[in-house]
């Protein structure tokens, strides 16, 4: 029996999860022997307030527009923090800008991407576990995970394109 493919929606900021998630970054800075600073926990929960990709020039906009005094750097330094202790994953999705997501407490999940657009969905399908798996197994690899990134175009860049060609009189 197939299995469907299921979309992700990644959730709001839950006070609970955001206090778990903090706690985590905490443990991992006292560990480290740095500092918890006010912005880190600022840049955390903005981080946590989003449900969409971001590259850290947004974020760091996104900051910046709530009068907080913190620095470009600041920002891109605690990027790098939260994906050490995996409260934060990085993507490169075909060009050459780093994007950005919240990690904790999600599941495995892939992405597909418009090349006109560049709109990102998530998608999650067993079958691709399951393959992960049986390739574990055959090749004797402890597979620790995996990045599935699939391009294509869009239904609303399609119909745009459809119109486009329409009005020119072009043929596919």
């Amino acid at each position: 029996m197939q299995q469907p493919i299921r979309r992700v929606f990644m959730q709001g900021l839950n006070h609970e999860r955001f206090e778990e998630v903090k706690s985590l970054f905490s443990v991992y800075l006292e560990r480290h022997k740095l500092r918890k600073t006010s912005e880190r926990y600022i840049i955390l929960e903005e981080i946590y307030s989003r449900n969409d990709h971001f590259d850290a020039e947004s974020l760091f906009f996104q900051i910046k527009d709530k009068d907080y005094p913190i620095s470009r750097a600041t920002v891109y330094n605690t990027l790098d923090l939260l994906i050490n202790c995996e409260l934060v994953r990085k993507h490169q999705f075909g060009d050459n800008q780093n994007m950005y997501e919240k990690a904790y407490g999600y599941f495995q999940h892939d992405h597909i991407i418009c090349s006109e657009c560049k709109s990102v969905k998530e998608f999650c399908d067993p079958r691709i576990h399951q393959i992960e798996n049986k390739i574990g197994e055959l090749l004797n690899f402890k597979i620790s995970h995996h990045a599935l990134i699939l391009y294509g175009v869009c239904r609303e860049c399609q119909k745009k394109q459809e119109s486009k060609l329409k009005i020119t009189g072009e043929k596919h």
